[in-house]
């Protein structure tokens, strides 16, 4: 009777369930789909299905699976005898998953990581295939001293694509541009975890008062080399349901997303535009920054994303911002003194976090990205009064959408001119030419580009 029963749960208990099923299923959507990583991960987690424990290896898992898939699939093509990326989706990831825990979860036994993904893919697609998966698998521990990659000094593209898994036409971009060992220092960068990076709330808290609070939590923290009301902490589990988060004392945001609203410098009072808003990290420091005096005119096309702006507001104490739902590229108001054009980019210089966008671009979304950036500019020309700032910026490492970009908009608008960011942030994020760019191994923080221009009068 209790093995009836145990049967009976078996036959009811889902397929994808734990950890390691959870994430065949989001890295299949992932491959399937147009979804981003972030998203389908953040779904699961805030699900009550897996422990704390549970949850943290999925995030791992996950990540670690599209951080590593260039190597994963190279390694797995060589001991499915090539034939790794004809094989069904569902074994692909769970193939990938189990090679990530025996590559990299060096705490987690190599038998386990097997008898996991034999056990799961014979529920899914029975004997024959798991024995596949256990043979494949125990033939990759067997020789896991001996694993050959290809030859840099026979082909330093490929090498280097699948060693540090990058697609190869990102990396013959960066070969083109960097000296080998600066190279490698990028792409060591692209495959680090980051450190979660939080600003602090000056409309709530001082600085001083809020690592108070950190000391009483016991969350270890380092403050940041380049804002001084930004820190970094390891690890902050559960952030939604803190209650220092709850009561808006910080937000969470990469430093680098902050340095263009630091190039805008929006004072008290000022009327400001923020053409490409959503999610909202930058038009909520605006707000901060001026204080609630003055007014921010935040603008996307989706009303959705607009409403995770509107939740940060209320949660961060911000009364200065109005939400309009249009088409930033058509966007008729009247000019404001200060305009933040934060365009939406290839994203290249965001690979650590969203390790999953070197598998989703393609080299040709650069050239669309450049000729919407360009309507944008023209758009956001119109928008900023006489003497006024226009602040573009991007989370890209790419020229044709940074100083190349800005370069051509001012020889089409003689009325703009530069404004050396150096007044404005650490002269260490700032190049010869006035720019902010910044790159993950030099800088420590996110890939990107910010341009200060002011319009004539």
């Amino acid at each position: 009777m209790a093995e009836e029963v145990i049967r009976q749960e078996e036959e009811i208990k889902p397929v994808y369930a734990g950890a390691r099923g959870t994430a065949v299923k989001i890295l299949n959507r992932i491959e399937r789909t147009d979804a981003y990583m972030d998203k389908l991960l953040d779904i699961e987690l805030k699900l009550d299905e897996l422990s704390a424990v549970d949850k943290s290896l999925l995030a791992e898992l996950v990540h670690g699976v599209m951080r590593w898939q260039g190597r994963l699939d190279y390694l797995l093509n060589s001991f499915t005898h090539g034939n790794f990326s004809k094989t069904e989706i569902n074994l692909k990831n769970t193939l990938r998953v189990a090679l990530y825990q025996i590559l990299f979860l060096t705490r987690m036994p190599n038998y386990a990581a097997v008898n996991e993904a034999v056990e799961f893919i014979k529920r899914l697609r029975g004997e024959k295939t798991a024995n596949f998966v256990n043979a494949v698998l125990r033939n990759v521990i067997r020789n896991i001293n001996d694993i050959q990659y290809p030859k840099r000094d026979e082909n330093q593209l490929h090498y280097l694509a699948v060693y540090f898994s990058h697609p190869q036409w990102m990396v013959k971009r960066w070969l083109d541009r960097f000296e080998l060992p600066e190279l490698e220092k990028f792409l060591i960068a692209n495959n680090e975890i980051p450190p979660l990076t939080l600003r602090i709330n000056k409309l709530k808290i001082t600085p001083g008062e809020f690592l108070v609070l950190l000391d009483k939590e016991g969350i270890q923290y380092e403050g940041s080399q380049l804002i001084d009301f930004f820190i970094r902490v390891k690890t902050l589990t559960g952030i939604a349901q803190l209650d220092i988060f709850r009561q808006g004392f910080f937000s969470v945001q990469d430093e680098s997303q902050a340095l263009p609203v630091l190039l805008l410098a929006p004072q008290s009072g000022e009327r400001v535009i923020d053409m490409c808003a959503a999610p909202g990290g930058k038009s909520t420091l605006i707000g901060e920054l001026m204080k609630n005096k003055g007014e921010i005119i935040s603008v996307d096309k989706f009303d959705h994303k607009l409403h995770l702006l509107k939740t940060s507001c209320e949660r961060l104490g911000i009364t200065n911002v109005k939400t309009l739902t249009t088409d930033a590229s058509t966007l008729e108001i009247e000019p404001a003194e200060k305009v933040l054009l934060d365009t939406p980019c290839s994203g290249l210089g965001t690979l650590r976090k969203k390790p999953d966008m070197r598998w989703k671009r393609e080299v040709e979304d650069i050239q669309v990205m450049v000729k919407l950036q360009e309507q944008l500019l023209e758009r956001a020309a119109h928008l900023v009064k006489p003497d006024g700032v226009l602040v573009y910026s991007t989370c890209t490492t790419e020229p044709e959408e940074n100083e190349t970009q800005i370069k051509k908009f001012l020889e089409r608008h003689h009325e703009f001119h530069i404004d050396d960011a150096s007044k404005f942030v650490n002269k260490n994020l700032v190049n010869p030419e006035g720019f902010i760019t910044t790159f993950p191994h030099r800088h420590h923080i996110d890939g990107g580009f910010s341009a200060r221009l002011i319009k004539k009068l």
